[in-house]
């Protein structure tokens, strides 16, 4: 059995034909070549030739490239989908800029028509590749691997030896041994025809139309999602209406009932942080306690929260999300009858948890006059004080360790009956006076739990309770079509890998009687690139298949030539190695590289 043959030196013309064997070991579209006299191109030619360029495998990536490069500015540019006070900060801030993004719909990137277009564009080209090379491979999987082509010698791996087996024999042992190792094989004339790697090419396709199924979920959850945010105090509630949504966001399709019908109530927010170390104040347990209900009569449940653990209810998914604390403060009026007594959730600063926010008292406050007014107090809260030596209000650590309230106090109209939404966490002072002290500045006060603030002229006082709550902050989130994306990218993910390790090859073994009525073997392979694997499979193949029909003794005679199957004058059998095997003389009988032959 002679070595295999890998010569890369290129033949043109006749010497080239290998037939139905040369074929395509892929259903890529084969691109024609430019003529230099083509006639003029009318409308339906023009229409073809852009249907054609669009529905090419090099546009398709160029516009999945183009699809990546467009979301770069949503990620850095704020959304008006996603955060409109930063859009607003971003318009007051660059007045230049943001007329010009405005124009360019930078702002909402997702939803810009130039986006979409690249989006839509990407969708059609990927079916118009997908859809015709599918039913192409369809059709290779219903046919046969192509006969041998009448010159193995000039295949990129070959090898021959004569045998004292039979032809029969041979090609028998041959179609077993291909089918064993998992071969598409059968025989054809004086010779077997076997493929293997379809798996190449249905990973190719497995991978295109995962794309697709990506494409499609991620443009039906944009359309259909839901955002919203919720903070809830210890021992209050959330139900899943718009209403109860501190801000809520969704996709164009969207309507309310889509959301899932739940409730929940917190009962417990548990954080412990790092005391000591480089990580001091570092949280390790941030959870919430909750119970909930499905639908309007559902059975009551219990569940924790933690980050990144989410609770799903039917699509929805709520994320702990934040954290922070709500002092219990009472608000008496001059007579001493309690006007506003609630836990006041504040945001934090900072790590520390160094929180402001306000306290408002809308209804039910009477100033000494008797006159219906309104209460306002600036609030900076901070877990752990640092010690009035600090001479700041921000905390030293997170826990509630030393905690104390600083109060401003107002009088007057908040505004809140005129009809502009505001911010529970923001103050109006256009028509606000402030309350002032024994030297006329502004009234204000550090407090401890349990110590009250008097307000001057009898205005009435107001309480830090020592009951201090703690809130946590909720995302609920309804995407759908994240399952779908998900299998689509895992899907992806192994047609690639297909595509990338996976070769698709043709092995042929012919098995004729020479003159000397010595049978003589050729085996040779094809594989769709140059590859150092098709060479290897065929000798370890052609090793198996000669334990099975081995070669002649070195003493017997050499066959003088084998005839072709079409009656042309036999090929020059070789000269032997020595070993009973021959390697080709011909000068004709060189190997063309697989690309070569690929193209006949």
């Amino acid at each position: 059995m002679s070595d295999t043959t890998t010569d890369d030196t290129t033949r043109t013309g006749d010497d080239q034909d290998l037939g139905a064997a040369g074929s395509q070991l892929s259903t890529a579209p084969v691109e024609d070549s430019p003529s230099p006299d083509l006639p003029a191109l009318g409308v339906i030619g023009w229409a073809r030739w852009f249907w054609r360029q669009l529905t090419s495998m090099r546009v398709a990536l160029l516009l999945l490239l183009l699809l990546s490069l467009a979301a770069i500015p949503g990620s850095l540019i704020p959304q008006t989908g996603i955060d409109e006070t930063r859009v607003a900060d971003f318009r007051e801030q660059h007045d230049v800029l943001a007329p010009v993004y405005d124009k360019l719909g930078l702002f909402n990137v997702y939803s810009s028509v130039w986006f979409s277009a690249i989006y839509i564009l990407l969708f059609i080209s990927l079916i118009g590749c997908i859809v015709p090379r599918t039913w192409q491979f369809v059709g290779q999987l219903r046919g046969r691997p192509p006969g041998a082509p009448r010159r193995l010698t000039r295949l990129p791996a070959y090898t021959t030896w004569r045998t004292s087996a039979g032809p029969e024999e041979v090609r028998e042992a041959a179609l077993a041994l291909l089918r064993k190792r998992r071969f598409r094989a059968h025989a054809v004339g004086d010779a077997v025809a076997a493929e293997k790697g379809y798996l190449r090419e249905l990973g190719n396709l497995a991978f295109h139309l995962a794309l697709i199924v990506m494409l499609i979920a991620f443009a039906w959850g944009q359309l259909f999602k839901s955002e919203g945010n919720k903070i809830v105090v210890e021992g209050d509630g959330f139900s899943n209406t718009l209403t109860q949504y501190d801000d809520f966001r969704s996709g164009n399709l969207f309507t309310n009932d889509d959301l899932e019908p739940f409730s929940f109530d917190v009962e417990e927010f548990t954080g412990t942080y790092e005391r000591t170390g480089p990580n001091r104040g570092t949280p390790r347990t941030y959870e919430t306690e909750v119970t909930y209900t499905e639908g309007a009569d559902g059975e009551e449940k219990s569940a924790v929260i933690k980050v990144n653990k989410p609770l799903e209810i039917g699509d929805a998914k709520i994320y702990l999300v934040s954290h922070g604390y709500a002092p219990v403060v009472t608000v008496r009026d001059g007579k001493g009858e309690i006007v506003y007594q609630d836990a006041v959730p504040l945001l934090p600063l900072d790590n520390n948890v160094t929180s402001n926010g306000v306290v408002k008292v809308l209804d039910g406050y009477r100033n000494p006059q008797g006159e219906k007014e309104q209460l306002g107090f600036q609030a900076f809260f901070v877990p752990t004080f640092g010690g009035s030596a600090s001479g700041t209000m921000l905390s030293q650590f997170p826990a509630l360790d030393y905690p104390v309230l600083a109060l401003n106090a107002y009088h007057g109209d908040l505004k809140a009956d005129s009809g502009i939404p505001q911010s529970v966490y923001q103050m109006d002072k256009t028509k606000m006076k402030e309350f002032k002290d024994a030297d006329g500045e502004l009234l204000k006060k550090l407090l401890l739990p349990g110590e009250t603030m008097t307000l001057p002229g009898g205005a009435g006082s107001i309480t830090f309770e020592k009951d201090i709550k703690e809130w946590a902050g909720f995302q609920v989130v309804q995407e759908p079509g994240g399952g779908w994306a998900l299998g689509g990218a895992v899907v992806a993910i192994g047609g690639l890998a297909a595509s990338l390790f996976v070769q698709r090859r043709r092995v042929w073994v012919r098995a004729v009687r020479g003159d000397d009525g010595v049978t003589v073997v050729e085996m040779a392979g094809l594989g769709r690139s140059e590859s150092a694997k098709v060479p290897e499979e065929l000798g370890d193949l052609a090793g198996m298949l000669y334990d099975r029909a081995p070669g002649v003794p070195d003493d017997a005679p050499e066959p003088k030539g084998t005839p072709d199957q079409d009656g042309t004058p036999p090929e020059d059998p070789g000269t032997p190695d020595g070993s009973g095997r021959t390697k080709s003389t011909d000068p004709d009988s060189q190997a063309v590289p697989a690309e070569g032959a690929e193209q006949q």
